[in-house]
């Protein structure tokens, strides 16, 4: 028996795994930083054979709701993940499988590889309306890579569309990905006509160096980069640096920052509501926003949520509130599940990257509905 973890996005430390019955793990914290949550590991064991996995130490992990009434993923093929049977006593994760295969992977929610990012880099740019455009280096030394879908003119408006600032948030970026397929679609008139009216700037993984490392929330040197809006710097946060000084020259009309939620089973958007330039224009946006994306899918909801920050007492570090304040424009946080839409359960998969994907496509139904009034 043998358990790995030395690939990309690879998380985990074995304890004790000389029997399938009592195979004890635990998890790697962010690299110089106490946060930790994401693993994602490959065991080598007997087909056939009940294997029970304890991932201990977890009353002190980032998110210790997050593990309540939450279902682990597994694959063998590393294409489908599927939920298997866990349990969750207040400190210690047990995962009860019994494999199909000898070699079987185990992760928080299905990965996003740095090799499937490059792959969609690579596919849209050889879209006739997408470009390429490199925005500098991370601290790992990774290029910080922004698509941008359309072309300029005078009038468009400027949408900007970043995920994964933290990188064991993987559904943020599964979410871009059937976001610009439906975008880069020459056949689909929704598409067509967005792009009409706007160019779209998408930055697919704000945190490269830390999707690679494993990591759950922070950049190569333990920067939580959806903290460093209000003063990012080339020493620790270059991923948000590059993206502010693009977004001033661009300008930005909306703004959506795409994430996972560890506790909340729902997918919903917080806004800027505490921010010192909110008004009934922004309010409007918003409103108008979240009526549309309800009508156009049910996996959206705007019930559950985090709670509304008080006027004037937004954290001006936060991206979207940053966005939000500095360009007078509709900024929303968007999150989805790492468990499952209690309101759409599917046991089988729980919330997922086709789920995650036709998300992504169904947001544009909300931006068509905004487009008009944006300034």
């Amino acid at each position: 028996m043998r358990i790995s973890s030395n690939f990309d996005s690879g998380n985990i430390v074995v304890i004790k795994a000389s029997a399938p019955n009592d195979i004890q793990l635990r998890i790697q914290k962010d690299h110089q930083s106490d946060f930790y949550q994401w693993f994602h590991f490959k065991l080598e064991s007997t087909a056939f054979v009940s294997h029970r996995l304890t991932i201990t130490d977890l009353k002190n992990s980032a998110y210790p709701d997050g593990w309540k009434n939450y279902q682990a993923v597994a694959s063998y093929d590393r294409q489908e993940w599927f939920r298997v049977e866990t349990e969750f006593d207040g400190d210690n994760l047990v995962i009860q499988h019994t494999p199909e295969y000898e070699h079987i992977y185990f992760a928080y929610f299905a990965p996003y590889s740095y090799e499937r990012h490059l792959d969609l880099l690579a596919w849209a740019q050889t879209s006739v309306n997408c470009q390429q455009v490199f925005l500098g280096e991370t601290l790992d030394g990774r290029d910080m890579s922004l698509l941008v879908v359309g072309e300029p003119e005078e009038g468009k408006k400027a949408i900007w569309v970043t995920a994964r600032q933290h990188p064991g948030e993987t559904m943020a970026e599964w979410f871009v990905e059937g976001f610009l397929e439906r975008l880069l679609d020459l056949n689909d008139g929704l598409a067509r006509q967005l792009l009409d009216k706007a160019v779209f700037y998408v930055v697919p993984n704000m945190n490269p160096d830390g999707s690679v490392r494993g990591h759950l929330r922070t950049n190569a040197v333990g920067a939580n980069l959806n903290r460093e809006w209000a003063t990012p710097s080339l020493e620790s946060s270059p991923e948000v640096f590059y993206v502010m000084q693009k977004m001033r020259e661009t300008g930005v009309d909306l703004f959506l920052d795409a994430h996972g939620d560890e506790a909340l089973a729902y997918n919903f958007v917080a806004g800027c509501e505490g921010n010192p330039n909110y008004s009934p224009r922004l309010q409007t946006l918003e409103d108008t926003f979240k009526t549309s994306l309800q009508m156009a899918t049910p996996e959206f909801q705007d019930t559950f949520g985090y709670a509304k920050d008080k006027p004037g007492e937004a954290n001006p570090t936060v991206a979207t509130h940053a966005v939000g304040q500095q360009f007078d424009c509709l900024a929303f946080t968007l999150e989805m599940p790492f468990k499952d839409n209690i309101e759409l359960p599917d046991t089988a998969y729980g919330w997922s990257p086709l789920r995650s994907k036709q998300l992504g496509e169904d947001v544009l139904i909300a931006m068509r509905s905004v487009i008009d009034m944006l300034r």
